[in-house]
């Protein structure tokens, strides 16, 4: 039977796998010395083909989860990346000393078995042993297996335990690896090109965040992290390369809550000859594409919530939605003065540089986003909070923007591309002056993008997709560490 870690004295239960270890050692069976495996089969294919396999020779390779059984007869689970399969094992079958160490096996140990393929008395497929061979030795336990890896700091740390542990946390990372996999082949597609641009940036704009900072000695210059992947690839759309996209890691210097991390995978994408209607079509057929191929349904539930990628995605302006959820209507507010006194009448909270669009924008956060939960299209933000946005024509205090927010958080964010250099020269002067007033998270001019500019750009949509918020809705998962496979974490000390 398996050892319980939690009856035992933990540096006993390590001095003993290390005896194990040096024994082997001593007869010339060191496990660590194997360089490969027979293995020719996964679990999952013997079950699933078992008509055809039954009686035919297989080796199978894996992890040991569980062991039982007594004097000449074993019963050991072992567990490769498709599931487990049962291993009989008989001192008949292996002879003395093949049978002698397989008992010896703890759990954890890396193994492989060839033997035939059979069902026991009870019906379960399984493996009937004739070779069994120790691949790699586990020196440490693992946790006990009706408890599990349950600590939720430890698990985030120890990722490589929780994953051993915790099926459905594996689960979740294949489904990660299904919705990137299937957005890739959905733009692909349409005709997008995926391309792959800096991450060491000079300046790093594109979007309102501090960056991290970091020194290249060869040239002896402060470099940064991005924190979007917009100006690069505007500048492949002035190149002629009409449709592109990258999936890739931005960081931010920002702060660690359930749906913030400091790097984080971001999908941009841009279209040249369209704006942003056509980025909210592109965005409501993509979501439904990728929950009908991934999770096989449009319907998904997040925390008892259904939405319903399946109906058409409402599409409500920032003014009407704070008009509907605070009461109060924009459109007859026409000054910054007015504006303030209305957030200090309201209770949000400003600071002095503000401006109306500023204001709109915390009023939208207080009152309306949280009613945001059915797939829901916020557009035509003011031009404030959007530095990189064209504006609308019949009223330059807007822009054509949309947020895509489900469950009250946003998921997405696109424009129609400001292609005007003489325009984007005047909102990089207006960041300048916002960064000089203390806010980091400010952009700076970038005369090479508008270098670019200047060379012309045709009218682009672009839109930017949050991956780890989408893959935290398709799987149900509570916080974004949950669908990170090794998420910032706090130092231990």
């Amino acid at each position: 039977m398996s050892q319980n870690p939690q009856q035992n004295n933990s540096g006993d239960l390590l001095q003993v796998r290390r005896d194990k270890l040096k024994s082997l050692q001593e007869m010339g069976k060191d496990p660590f010395a194997e360089t490969t495996s027979d293995r020719n089969i996964f679990n999952s294919e013997i079950s699933e083909r078992f008509d055809e396999l039954e009686n035919k020779d297989v080796c199978i390779a894996g992890r040991v989860m569980s062991k039982r059984g007594k004097g000449k007869v074993s019963f050991l689970d072992i567990y490769d990346k498709t599931g487990k399969m049962q291993i009989f094992a008989k001192f008949d079958d292996l002879g003395e000393e093949s049978y002698n160490l397989l008992k010896k096996w703890d759990i954890g140990d890396i193994v492989e078995v060839k033997g035939f393929v059979f069902k026991t008395q009870v019906g379960e497929i399984s493996v009937h042993a004739k070779e069994a061979k120790l691949l790699s030795k586990s020196l440490r336990p693992l946790p006990e297996k009706f408890h599990g890896l349950k600590d939720t700091d430890l698990r985030y740390r120890q990722r490589y335990v929780d994953l051993i542990m915790n099926p459905e946390v594996k689960d979740t990372f294949i489904k990660r690896s299904q919705i990137i996999s299937s957005i890739r082949r959905y733009l692909d597609d349409q005709g997008f090109m995926e391309v792959e641009t800096p991450m060491l940036v000079s300046n790093a704009g594109g979007a309102s965040a501090r960056p991290f900072e970091t020194h290249f000695n060869a040239l002896n210059e402060d470099l940064k992290l991005r924190i979007s992947l917009e100006l690069y690839l505007k500048r492949l759309i002035v190149g002629g390369m009409e449709r592109v996209y990258e999936i890739g890691r931005v960081f931010r210097n920002e702060g660690l809550d359930t749906r913030h991390n400091p790097e984080f995978t971001l999908m941009e994408l841009y279209q040249a000859y369209t704006d942003y209607n056509g980025m909210m079509d592109l965005t409501e057929k993509l979501y439904r594409h990728v929950a009908q191929d991934v999770l096989g349904t449009t319907k998904i539930t997040y925390n008892g919530i259904e939405m319903d990628l399946g109906k058409p995605f409402e599409r409500i302006t920032m003014v009407d939605a704070v008009k509907k959820y605070a009461g109060v209507d924009f459109s007859e507010i026409h000054t910054d003065e007015e504006a303030k006194a209305l957030a200090k009448e309201k209770g949000i909270e400003f600071e002095e540089r503000h401006k109306k669009g500023d204001i709109l924008n915390l009023f939208f956060e207080e009152y309306a986003e949280e009613h945001m939960i059915q797939p829901t299209f916020v557009m035509d933000h003011p031009v404030e909070i959007s530095p990189l946005t064209k504006k609308k024509p019949d009223n330059p205090d807007y822009v054509e923007r949309f947020e895509f927010f489900m469950n009250g958080w946003e998921m997405a964010n696109a424009y129609s591309e400001l292609n005007d250099p003489i325009d984007q020269r005047e909102r990089f002067k207006a960041q300048e002056a916002l960064l000089a007033q203390g806010d980091e998270e400010a952009n700076t001019t970038d005369e090479d993008f508008l270098n670019a500019l200047e060379i012309g750009m045709p009218p682009t949509g672009g839109i930017g997709f949050g991956i780890d918020r989408m893959v935290m809705l398709l799987t149900d998962s509570a916080a974004i560490r949950d669908v990170l496979l090794f998420p910032t974490m706090k130092p231990l000390d």
